[in-house]
């Protein structure tokens, strides 16, 4: 059996820094580059918009014309052609004339500005619609430029856009899109094999009898390892070495990095861990930190491995606190939630060194009141919106104190 060593934090993050992948690069459609990394400066292809276009419908105009229009100085202009988004006309505007306009279709010549429909009044006849020339009453006046989307207003030709590294949320998807390219080099998503142990273990729905509990960590850890942009795969394994060894062995054939849940217990039980040494190699086993303190990482395979906790709770810390960090790199992402300074209302002990992650609820100005109850407590993450951090330097935090928090929203791919 291995034999554990409860090691600081710190320690446990610069092991797992030290065994950090990065994931190569893929070409992909840009439809599918929702929340992907950028592994590639972006350089636009194309002005945009590529011509000056009107931003509205109405009637393009030489400004002048329109002096001193108002709804008591009536002028009239001739409406010498008609065009729409994606059409264009040859004509040239000269003073007097107007040619109809529609959103998005390119600014005549001899235009320079747009006056809205709703300003004008037409002779045009219903049963005329493709009739001209025809005459317009216009009611108020515009400035040059006004209404005109000009070209390369939003981006030029050759302009830098968006840098490498950069998530890509729709805003900038469209930007891109814009720019000119339909395909784009993003680092690849991490292909995660999630294997959930325990004997004891039954899928919602199903009849509970002694002994036996709701596999809830399916639904949690699968959903979290999502929220960092990677793929997951499941698996249920029993809590038998053989079985869990064979698990482990041919995931991290397959797979970029292996999550386990269960079985990492420091009295008993190991067998997770266990199966890790078998196989591989167990980086270390226990972490100063509550909740979640049984955590494992080992290497099989040169695959990472990372052995969470069977008790809900426990697994849900230990994946923010080291896992969450872990897939956002191996996809080249800076890991920075925001971490923020409240003033807590509570006291909370704790132990010299330990990290202590405290569940609790917090508003803009101070933690209203911490959840640290056990480690199976899945109300409790319901219930608390982040964690309270009490650093292993200190015995724990008084009432008054100014403390930090980290936001559990703000540790989300999307946040």
């Amino acid at each position: 059996m291995f034999l554990t060593e409860f090691i600081p934090l710190s320690k446990a993050k610069e092991i797992i820094e030290k065994n950090q992948i990065i994931l190569d690069t893929e070409k992909i459609d840009l439809m599918d580059s929702s929340l992907r990394v950028l592994a590639e400066d972006i350089y636009s292809l194309h002005d945009s918009p590529p011509f000056d276009k009107s931003a509205m419908d109405g009637y393009a105009v030489k400004a002048e014309d329109t002096f001193t229009a108002t709804t008591n100085n009536v002028k009239n202009l001739k409406v010498i052609d008609k065009i729409g988004a994606g059409d264009y006309s040859d004509e040239t505007i000269k003073n007097g004339e107007a040619i109809k306009v529609a959103t998005g279709s390119p600014v005549p010549n001899g235009a320079d500005a747009v006056l809205m429909e709703e300003y004008t009044i037409s002779d045009e006849e219903d049963d005329e619609l493709n009739k001209l020339p025809y005459n317009i009453e216009i009611h108020r006046a515009v400035t040059p430029t006004e209404n005109v989307a000009f070209q390369g207003e939003d981006i030029k030709k050759g302009e830098k856009i968006l840098n490498k590294k950069t998530i890509l949320r729709p805003q900038e998807i469209g930007l891109i899109a814009s720019a000119g390219f339909p395909k784009i080099e993003t680092y690849k998503k991490p292909k995660v094999k999630l294997i959930i142990t325990g004997n004891e273990l039954i899928e919602p729905g199903e009849e509970l009898k002694k002994a036996q509990v709701i596999n809830s960590n399916k639904y949690t850890i699968s959903t979290m390892i999502k929220s960092t942009g990677a793929n997951v795969d499941i698996e249920y394994g029993h809590d038998d070495i053989e079985e869990v060894k064979e698990a482990i062995k041919t995931a991290t054939k397959e797979y970029d990095i292996v999550l386990t849940t269960g079985g990492t217990a420091i009295s008993k039980g190991d067998v997770v861990v266990d199966a890790v040494e078998a196989i591989g190699k167990v980086m270390f086993h226990g972490v100063a930190i509550r909740p979640g303190k049984p955590v494992g990482f080992g290497i099989v395979n040169e695959t990472p491995v990372f052995m969470l906790s069977g008790y809900p709770v426990a697994a849900m810390a230990q994946f923010d606190i080291l896992v969450r960090e872990y897939l956002f790199k191996m996809q080249n992402i800076d890991f920075n939630p925001r971490k923020h300074k409240r003033i807590t209302n509570i006291k909370i002990a704790s132990k010299l060194g330990r990290t202590d992650y405290v569940r609790a609820f917090t508003n803009e100005k101070q933690v209203e009141y911490a959840l640290n109850k056990g480690s199976g407590i899945i109300n409790s993450m319901v219930k608390a919106n982040s964690y309270l951090i009490i650093d292993e330097n200190h015995e724990g935090i008084n009432e008054g104190d100014e403390v930090e928090i980290i936001y559990f929203e703000s540790m989300n791919l999307n946040k």
